[in-house]
């Protein structure tokens, strides 16, 4: 029964980053198992919307298709998630894909996280092993410990939680749900609290913590389920702390 069944698309399509977004519709056979970077791959082999015009082939990004870089993430039916888990046979037709728009679009579905990764940078999200390397063996973290800090650890930096806070946008400089994450996860490695009171300060200026509304889309939006409204409150906890460390003329984490 399938050999005539098709699937629809209507793809929002940009040619570059200062043109109009326009939409696009395409159809394909269906076929069993189907996900949307499949669909798109067929889409861009032969690149025919459904009137038969050619068009240049559709563009997005992709790289592991394990929802493990984080890298295809778009807006699926309205909803920021990643394509390469989007089933077909789940979805509601026609299929409705749409880039992030938190973000700056390249071309067709593919967008610009830079913002993502500098404010990873501000807050130093990395441990620093300078000096350290030939020290031998550092500190071991507790396995209850490193049970909870792996799963902080699953963030692919995919900008989904941003795409789906409404207090990320043009007229914030909010650096999104993700750095509450990203900072307790390092102050809690035994080498990285190293520089914990580095992180939370970079954290307390502007953009940072107080532009969380506690929304709590980002938790519900997060592809990897991990608990940011839970890191959400902890940093605020350690943010006052260090907020009385700095008042008291002591800075150390």
């Amino acid at each position: 029964m399938s050999e005539n069944k098709t699937v629809k698309f209507i793809i929002s399509r940009q040619d570059s980053p200062d043109s109009a977004p326009y939409q696009e519709e395409y159809e394909l056979p269906y076929r069993p198992n189907m996900n949307v970077i499949s669909a798109l791959m067929e889409i861009r082999m032969n690149p025919t919307n459904t009137n038969g015009k050619g068009t240049t082939p559709v563009t997005w990004d992709m790289n592991c298709l394990e929802e493990v870089c984080g890298a295809c993430s778009m807006v699926i039916n309205g909803k920021p998630r990643q394509a390469c888990t989007a089933l077909i046979d789940q979805l509601e037709q026609p299929v409705r894909l749409e880039p992030m728009r938190t973000f700056p679009v390249v071309r067709d579905l593919q967008v610009d996280r830079s913002r993502m990764f500098d404010s990873l940078k501000k807050v130093k999200a990395w441990i620093p092993i300078d000096g350290t390397y030939d020290l031998g063996s550092g500190p071991r973290m507790p396995e209850n410990k490193r049970q909870w800090a792996y799963e902080l650890s699953k963030c692919m930096t995919c900008g989904v939680c941003l795409e789906a806070c409404p207090n990320v946008n043009d007229k914030s400089n909010f650096m999104g749900p993700f750095v509450f994450n990203q900072v307790r996860l390092f102050n809690a490695h035994p080498t990285g609290e190293m520089n914990k009171s580095e992180r939370l300060n970079a954290f307390m200026e502007d953009g940072g913590l107080s532009g969380c509304g506690n929304s709590q889309n980002c938790v519900q939006a997060c592809p990897k389920g991990i608990p940011i409204t839970t890191s959400i409150a902890s940093i605020n906890r350690d943010a006052t702390i260090q907020s009385f460390r700095n008042f008291f003329g002591s800075d150390r984490g």
